[in-house]
Parts: structure tokens; C-alpha cells; sequence
């Protein structure tokens, strides 16, 4: 796969036809206590009461009115450049049957236009009942899973509340290469209430066994989207069950930075000797094989999002969908036999001294790093004044004119990033 160019410019605030999207399936078969994306799960899932068949007939309006709407600004696909990439995320969409995964990107290449080496994604549970069939979900267009492994260690998926065995995850892995499917990635987490070390370096091992393309670790985070009011009506989160606030609750009295922060310089150190490189401040990959939809994000280029609490962004606007399941299927399938509507959600210009820091920040995420100076004589000196203390800490270095994030500078990210941060307002 070609990969795009290494140094990331700071770029003018301009609305552009997106390069990705993303379509979010909801569907777990359980909730897991630490996940706050938009789930819905039990016998909306699975069973004759569930509502899959007509979340994608909802889908499949939105996908047509974000489409129709692009038409009218952009032109048809053609006219306007086609999609470099399409990410199903979720949930787990790989409980969808492969011929409505093939129905998805069959609609989205005539109505968004995919490029020819396109990059599709599909996330996967590993389980034996959620995983799908690899074989087909090639055949409908996919050409890279993402398998949420989370753990190797039995127990640490049963406290998890993960249904599968490590057992599955290896099955998942074989089945995409008997499939034929040309990139798989595994998801695994990091400082888990119980964990150690040693846990964390066996690990690895069990995963550099299965030999994926790539590898995405993340410390595991106990947020409250309640408390950051993200859940009300308009909101891109649900609201946390109380059976998984208790189980944060208790969660975060087993955490430790310290050990957080040996458990990543050891995988790093280990990914690197393994071949991988790392891109991206919780991502590496064997040559090739980086996610180009999610460095769409990091770059910030332009993106169409569709489903319940999914975020979208043409440059100047960031647009998501409220998360609610209910009101996405009412506003895009009327009962009444109204004519459908987008669903509600909200939407935030982010311009100016925003827009610089958020560039800046994504940019420092990445081993790309960020090229100073956007053209605008005004901020010539920026973000060099900003970054000097983090250069002299030994937290940021500057390669071929680029600010560049060390391995150091990586586990204190945040302490980076807060220095980019616009003033606020007096």
C-alpha cells in the first residue's frame, strides 16, 4: 500500500469533499463496562426483537442524503474526488450479515466514489458468534479488520467483561489470512486494574506470535460522559449504565501511571525490534500497513461520518449525530411515512487559534510530526515559541525541520499539547 507524505504542514482553514468515512454499526452483543463509544446490546442485537434490519435501513437513507448533499456542493463523485478510504466501526459491525456489508460499500462506492486501491475497514469481535465469516466479508469489499483483542490473558478478559477467549483471537487472525484479506490489526489495552508487567510482556508475545500488520495499544481510560455532559439529548454519548460506573469506580483504584508508562516503553521497544514502527502516539505497523483512515484524522483532511454519535468534519465545521438509537431510526425512517430527515446532533466551527492548536497537536501525534509555519507571516514564530520548553525538556526533537514527539515526549504527550493550547478567553 502507498503511503502518503511524511511531513505534515499546518494547512489553511478551508472546506474541502471528504477523502473517508465512517459508518458506526451500534450492535454489541453485551456491553463491555469500559467502552464509551455508542453501543446497544442484548436482544436489540441479536434475537427476533432486534433492530439491525431497520438501523440499516436508516443507514442507508443517511449514506443517500449526506450523498445528495454532497452532490449539490461538490458535484457527483468524479466531479468531486473519490473516497480514499471507509471505516465501519462500532460496535461491532462485523455482526452484520456479509451481504449487508457488501449492500454498505456497494452503495457507498456508487454514491461517494472509492478509489480503486481504497482502504476498507471492518472491525471484528473476535468471538466465535460475532467474528462473521472472513471469506465473505473479502468478497463484499473489505481489505483490512480491525479485531478488537483487548487481552491475551483469560481472566483479564472475563474482569473486562470481553466474551471471547484468546483461543479466538488466533482463530480470528488464521480466518483473515485464509481469507485472503491483506491487512489485520489487533486492538489491545494497557494498565488494567490486575495486570502487571510480566502479564503485559506476555502479552506481546502471544500477539507478535500471530504476526498482524498492526498493532493499536491503549491505556485503558474510565471517563464520565455524563459528568462532561455529552450524553443529553443532542449528545454523542449514551449514558453510563450504573453497573459500569461501579465498575470504574472500583477500575481506577487499580490503575498506576508508573507501570502504565513501563508497560508502553516496553511495547515499543519490542514492536520496534519486531519490525514495527510506531505513527501515531498508540499505533504501529510493519511497512504499509498504517490505517489511512485514521491518519485522515490525524491530518486533519476532511471527513463524512454517518450513524448514531458519529463525528464528521469538511475542514472549517465539525458535525456529529446525537447517539441516541431510537430518535436515528425515527428521524430517517418515519413511521408516519413522512419524508426522512437528517437526525438531530450538533455542530461547532472550530477556526483561528483552535484550528492552529488542534492541527498542531494532531500533527505532534503522528512520527510525522509537524512542519512549522503555514504560510501566514503572522504566525511564523508559532509553534516554535510554544514548543521551546518541550525542546529543551527533551520532549519534542526537530528532524528536517519538523517537530517531532520523543519517546519521552510520547508517555507526556498531554504536558506537550497543553503548551499548544489557545489562552482562553479573559
Amino acid at each position: 500500500m502507498a503511503e502518503t507524505p511524511s511531513v505534515v504542514e499546518t494547512p489553511p482553514a478551508a472546506e474541502t469533499p471528504p477523502v473517508a468515512l465512517y459508518l458506526h454499526v451500534p450492535f454489541c452483543v453485551s456491553h463491555c463496562p469500559y467502552c464509551d463509544f455508542v453501543v446497544v446490546a442484548g436482544r436489540e442485537a441479536r434475537g427476533p426483537a432486534n433492530r439491525i434490519a431497520a438501523f440499516v435501513e436508516a443507514l442507508e437513507t443517511e449514506l443517500t442524503l449526506r450523498a445528495d448533499a454532497l452532490d449539490a456542493r461538490w458535484g457527483k463523485p468524479g466531479e468531486r474526488p473519490h473516497l480514499a478510504t471507509l471505516y465501519l466501526g462500532g460496535g461491532t459491525p462485523s455482526l452484520l450479515a456479509a451481504a449487508t456489508i457488501e449492500r454498505l460499500i456497494s452503495l457507498v462506492r456508487t454514491r461517494f466514489g472509492l478509489a480503486p486501491d481504497a482502504e476498507v475497514t471492518l472491525e471484528a469481535n473476535p468471538g466465535l458468534d460475532e467474528r462473521g465469516d472472513a471469506a465473505a466479508q473479502r468478497d463484499a469489499g473489505v481489505t483490512r479488520l480491525s479485531i478488537g483483542a483487548q487481552s491475551f490473558d483469560a481472566s483479564e478478559l472475563r474482569r473486562l467483561g470481553r466474551r471471547h477467549t484468546p483461543a479466538d483471537i488466533a482463530a480470528t487472525v488464521a480466518a483473515a489470512r485464509r481469507a485472503g484479506i491483506p491487512s489485520v490489526s489487533l486492538d489491545l489495552l494497557y494498565d488494567v486494574p490486575g495486570s502487571s508487567l510480566a502479564a503485559w510482556s506476555r502479552a506481546l508475545d502471544d500477539a507478535l506470535r500471530l504476526e498482524p500488520d498492526h498493532l493499536s495499544l491503549y491505556a485503558l481510560t474510565l471517563d464520565d460522559p455524563d459528568g462532561e455532559g455529552l450524553t443529553g439529548a443532542a449528545g454523542d454519548h449514551l449514558p453510563l449504565r450504573p453497573g459500569a460506573r461501579r465498575w470504574r469506580e472500583r477500575a481506577r483504584t487499580g490503575q498506576d501511571d508508573d507501570r502504565a508508562a513501563a508497560m508502553y516503553e516496553l511495547a515499543d521497544r519490542r514492536l520496534a525490534a519486531a519490525g514495527f514502527a510506531w505513527y501515531e502516539i498508540s499505533n504501529w505497523a510493519r511497512p504499509g500497513h498504517r490505517s489511512r483512515h485514521n491518519l485522515a484524522y490525524w491530518r486533519r483532511q476532511a471527513y463524512e461520518a454517518v450513524g448514531p454519535g458519529a463525528h464528521a468534519f469538511d475542514g472549517l465545521t465539525r458535525r456529529w449525530n446525537a447517539a441516541r438509537l431510537d430518535g436515528y431510526i425515527a428521524a430517517l425512517v418515519p413511521r408516519d411515512g413522512g419524508a426522512p430527515v437528517l437526525p438531530a446532533g450538533g455542530r461547532e466551527r472550530v477556526a483561528g487559534a483552535d484550528a492552529q492548536a488542534e492541527t498542531a497537536i494532531l500533527a505532534l501525534r503522528t512520527s510525522d510530526g509537524l512542519r512549522a509555519g503555514s504560510g501566514d507571516q503572522s504566525t511564523a514564530a508559532w509553534p516554535d515559541d510554544r514548543l521551546r520548553p518541550a525542546l529543551a525538556a527533551g520532549m519534542v526533537e526537530r528532524i528536517d525541520g519538523a517537530f517531532i514527539l520523543t519517546a519521552r515526549g510520547r508517555l507526556l504527550s498531554n504536558e506537550v499539547f497543553a503548551a499548544l493550547l489557545p489562552a482562553p478567553a479573559s
